[in-house]
C-alpha cells in the first residue's frame, strides 16, 4: 500500500464541493488523514476566494489509476476541462505525493512543485504530514513550512464534515 497525499482545493460552491470530495475519497479509501480547511485567495487570476486542504490516503492504485479516480471525482462535482489554467474550480483534487517517488509517473510530475511554493498547499500538508520528509528538498514538510517566505494570504476556517469539525483552526505551526 502507498501513502499518498492530495491536495483539495474549490471556489465554487465550496463547501458542497470539498464535503462530495471528502464522501468520495472515504468511500474509495475508507479512513482519512484530513488536515484543516483553508481559504485562500485566488492564484494566477481574479476569482471568489478557495477552500483548501490536505488529505493522506493509503492505495494499491498505480499513481495513473489514482490519477483517473480523482478525475472521475472531480468531473462528478462538475469540474469543466480545457479551459484557462488558473481559473475558478468546483474541484481540483492534485497528487502532491506518491510514497517517496519522484519524477514523471503516469504523467503526474511527483512531488508537485506546489508543495514548496504555495501556502494553501504546505501549511495543510504540514499539519497532517509534519515528519515526513520531500522526497527532493530532504526536508520535513514541518520544517519547510517554517522556512516558508512568500507572502499569501491564508487563514484556517471552521469545516464540519459528517457531524465533526475538521479544522481545528490552529496558528501557523
Amino acid at each position: 500500500m502507498a501513502q499518498v497525499y492530495l491536495s483539495l482545493g474549490s471556489n465554487i460552491d465550496r463547501y458542497k464541493h470539498i464535503s462530495a470530495a471528502l464522501d468520495a475519497l472515504a468511500e474509495l479509501f475508507g479512513e482519512l488523514d484530513i488536515s484543516s480547511v483553508f481559504e485562500s485567495e485566488a492564484v494566477g487570476f481574479n476569482g471568489n476566494p478557495f477552500l483548501n486542504l490536505a488529505v493522506g490516503v493509503t492505495t494499491d492504485l498505480s499513481v495513473g489509476e489514482l490519477l483517473s479516480v480523482l478525475k472521475a471525482i472531480e468531473d462528478n462535482n462538475g469540474r469543466t476541462r480545457g479551459g484557462a489554467k488558473f481559473a475558478p474550480r468546483t474541484l481540483d483534487i492534485d497528487i502532491l505525493t506518491y510514497d517517496e517517488r519522484v519524477g514523471d509517473i503516469d504523467g503526474v510530475q511527483l512531488p508537485r512543485d506546489e508543495i514548496l511554493y504555495n501556502a494553501f498547499v504546505l501549511w495543510p500538508l504540514a499539519e497532517i504530514a509534519p515528519r515526513d520528509y520531500h522526497p527532493i528538498e530532504q526536508q520535513t514538510y514541518s520544517a519547510l513550512w517554517q522556512a516558508y517566505d512568500k507572502q499569501q494570504k491564508l487563514k484556517p476556517v471552521a469545516f464540519t464534515w459528517r457531524a465533526r469539525s475538521i479544522s481545528n483552526e490552529r496558528a501557523r505551526i
